[in-house]
This record gives C-alpha cells, structure tokens and sequence, in this order.
C-alpha cells in the first residue's frame, strides 16, 4: 500500500453491524466499502481492489466460504487478506476458513478494537509478505535475490537446495493446514540443525513455496547434510495419518526430501536467474 488510505470491504448481512463498523473504520482512517451480500462481495473485490476484507460466513446468498473460494481462484483477489467474521466457534468451522485462505478469523460477540488490531496486524504480513513466507517466516522473495546476488562476488560459498518433494499431492489428500504444518515443521528441523551443524553466517530462505536453499560455508555442507537427511528420514512418515502411513511407503507421489548442492565458482555465473535456474534444474 501507499500513504492513501488502507481500503477495507466489509460484507455483513447484518445491516446495524456494517454501518457501525463501516462508522468505527472511518474514524480509524480506513476507506471503507460495506455490501450486504455475497455476491456483490465477490464483484467488488474485483472492481475497487480492496486492501482487506472483513467477511461475514452467513449471508443471505452464498456462504462466506463460497466467497473465499471465488476470492482465492480469481489472480485480481488471490492475495486480499481475509478476515472471517463468524458465530460459529466449532474449530472444524476455523479450519475450513483458515484451509480456504483466511488469514484469520474472529466470532461474534467480539470487542471492535480487537477486530481493528487484527484487520492491522493483517494489512501489516500482507505488506511484509514479500519479503518472508507466510507460513515459515523465513526470507523469501527479494530478501533472497539480494543473498544470491552477494555470492556472485564472494568465493568459498555452497549453496544447499532442499527440496520438498509431492507437498501438492499430499495438500490434495489433506488439505492445506496438513500441508503447512509439513512446511513449517520440515523448515524448523532445517534450523535446529544449522543450530548443531551451522554458522551465524548462514543464509537459509526460500526459493520457491517448497524449495529452501541454505548458503553455507562448504567446509559445513558435509556434516549438516548428513544430519539434515537422517531427521528428514525418520520425519517423514510421522506426518501422514496413522492409517495411511503404511500405505504411503510404497506410493510414487509419497512426500520426500531432495537435498542437492551447488558450488557458484566466482565468476560462472553473471546473473541470480542464471543460479535460479542451475538450482531448478538440480530438482530434476
């Protein structure tokens, strides 16, 4: 966002609530948008591009997880934060929101300044977003090409891909809060080993949603990638359900590990497309 005013649409079939809180973000510095049904909620975010969206889960047309499904299939809303505003409490209800992209969700009776810090703690990872994952934390986008781009005027450097393999297919059987759990705790492992077997100076970031890489020193690769491999091994049944883990040893798309190094030689390369694509291509 820039210095104008963050944009926030509420859609609220409640017509006292929408117009208090339609009252309560103006005065907070928002422009604000309220519509009072799903379907107008879906149009509007395609046409005025809102910043965030407050949305209500029961609505007169279509449910509010209806509107979230449209909002995330659509490039022009994908990446609007989404505020559930809800009664129900059940944490299935949680998890089907959070699992169609929410980024979180509040139930009714709720205290309005709370709604307001999480509409700005929201805004704020949005806009923080390019810089670091969204579910790992850890470096991502920009703050990864300026890494890359420093290595290709230093020497001694190895570059560590660590690569989640089939992570689509098992989000396909278990959803995504499955999903994210295997790439958040697969990115911890990576960190409690660099603890054992790394240096401060250790870079560990994103290069793609499943792929990791880690700059390292390449007296260190050795003995980080051993350890790192054997936690890995022994991890990797333990995120399928019980009943399924026996069955997924043998399956071709069973979730795996691919870790795979690259020496950047000062000089080889004159680009960080040209290590992107090295790397990408170690994944083969």
């Amino acid at each position: 966002m820039t210095d104008a005013k963050p944009k926030i649409l509420i859609i609220e079939d409640d017509l006292d609530l929408a117009e208090m809180l339609n009252a309560y973000f103006c005065v907070q510095g928002y422009e604000v948008f309220t519509v009072n049904w799903g379907e107008d909620g879906v149009r509007s975010c395609q046409t005025m591009h809102p910043d965030i969206v407050v949305l209500d889960i029961r609505l007169p047309d279509i449910d509010g997880y209806e509107v979230a499904h449209r909002l995330r299939g659509d490039r022009r809303s994908a990446d609007i934060p989404i505020i559930f505003l809800t009664e129900k409490r059940d944490r299935a209800d949680r998890l089907q929101g959070l699992e169609l992209g929410g980024d979180d969700y509040i139930t009714k009776p709720f205290d309005v300044q709370e709604l307001q810090l999480r509409v700005r703690n929201s805004l704020k990872r949005f806009n923080q977003g390019s810089l670091t994952n969204p579910v790992t934390g850890l470096p991502d986008g920009a703050l990864v090409d300026e890494r890359l781009a420093d290595i290709l005027n230093e020497e001694g450097m190895t570059i560590l891909l660590i690569a989640i393999e089939n992570l689509d297919a098992f989000r396909e059987s278990y959803g995504f809060v499955a999903s994210d759990d295997v790439l958040r705790a697969i990115s911890l492992m990576i960190v409690a080993t660099l603890r054992q077997a790394g240096e401060p100076s250790d870079f560990l970031g994103h290069l793609s949603g499943t792929d990791l890489i880690l700059i390292m020193s390449p007296s260190n690769t050795a003995a980080f990638s051993e350890q790192l491999r054997a936690q890995l091994e022994q991890s990797i049944d333990y995120f399928y359900p019980i009943k399924d883990r026996e069955l997924a040893e043998n399956q071709p798309n069973r979730l795996g590990t691919r870790i795979a190094e690259l020496s950047p030689d000062h000089g080889r390369y004159t680009g960080i497309e040209e290590i992107k694509t090295e790397l990408f291509r170690l994944k083969i």
